[in-house]
């Protein structure tokens, strides 16, 4: 052993056993972080199919259901359930022909917007849910209000993320559709048929975003190979269709939030061309007192800007509806 590696150890020895340097050591604060929650993967069987849905959180605390748009799943708030689960209880589910649920032939299976809000109601009843707030996005807004409509007084709060109730926030990418609803003839179904290409499935998540950086492509990766199974073109070209059944509910639904006044925070992608900025908006008509944020993002607003969105879930929800 060489003179200056011997110097060396002892010298290491001597630290390590003197009492200041042990004093020293004890009094460092330990480095503690919270595990995160666990998510559960669980399935339930409603009219006959296996309904999918992520749980989360206390099974004592305030509900949140987080409700998906297309042509996603509850996949879209993977990031976000952890982030609540601290002292919500999370439920967010896939509707049948989404995510991993079961998707049953559309010969043989109604999918509808007021069949997807019966299907909910029924896991959120099972699961004794007795009161929830809710995160509406996409389909998730017409899912959420049906319910709402079925129970009022369940609702303790929602989330609006580019989720529409006013006609205003039906415009131009809405032109094809709308034509479907007026005329239901194969032509016109057809011509839908590119909304459920692999293009526009990477459109809606990449189109606003100022940084594709923040964007996993995992997103319309995943959703892509959920639509391209046999059968399922069809199930969404149904959706599309059903979806003009939502539009006469319009005036109910602002009806419940002029009479109810759940507490709302909207947190809104401008520059979304499926949802765009002007459906924002008309809500503070009815809800005078809402929280709106107007965020420089598109259509999946979760996926760049969770770093903006999530304290002002929390601060809404803490304030609002676990106070």
């Amino acid at each position: 052993m060489s003179r200056t590696l011997a110097v060396l150890l002892l010298a290491s020895a001597s630290i390590f056993t003197s009492p200041s340097a042990t004093k020293a050591f004890a009094e460092t604060p330990a480095i503690t972080q919270q595990a995160p929650a666990t998510v559960h993967y669980r399935t339930m069987k409603i009219d006959g199919i296996n309904v999918f849905y992520r749980e989360a959180g206390p099974s004592d605390g305030p509900v949140v259901v987080l409700l998906h748009g297309f042509p996603t799943s509850s996949h879209m708030f993977r990031n976000l359930i952890p982030l609540l689960a601290d002292r919500y209880h999370v439920i967010a589910p896939d509707y049948p022909g989404f995510g991993q649920s079961d998707a049953p032939d559309h010969t043989k299976f109604e999918y509808s917007f007021g069949h997807y809000a019966d299907i909910v109601d029924t896991l959120l009843t099972k699961l004794g849910a007795a009161k929830y707030s809710m995160y509406v996005m996409d389909y998730g807004a017409p899912v959420g209000y049906r319910l709402a409509l079925k129970h009022p007084d369940r609702v303790t709060g929602l989330i609006v993320q580019n989720g529409n109730a006013y006609e205003e926030g039906l415009r131009e990418f809405w032109d094809p559709i709308k034509a479907y609803w007026a005329e239901d003839t194969k032509e016109k179904r057809e011509a839908l048929s590119g909304l459920v290409a692999l293009e526009t499935t990477k459109f809606q998540y990449t189109d606003g975003v100022k940084d594709l950086t923040r964007i996993s492509p995992d997103n319309w990766v995943h959703d892509q190979a959920l639509l391209d199974r046999p059968g399922n073109k069809d199930i969404q070209l149904d959706l599309f269709h059903d979806y003009g059944s939502n539009v006469p509910l319009y005036p109910q639904f602002q009806q419940f939030f002029r009479d109810r006044k759940p507490p709302t925070l909207i947190v809104w992608g401008k520059n979304d061309k499926i949802f765009p900025e002007v459906g924002a908006h008309p809500y503070l008509r009815d809800l005078p007192e809402a929280e709106l944020h107007i965020l420089d993002t598109g259509h999946f607003a979760l996926e760049d800007k969770l770093d903006e969105m999530v304290p002002l879930i929390r601060s809404f929800l803490d304030r609002k509806v676990a106070k």
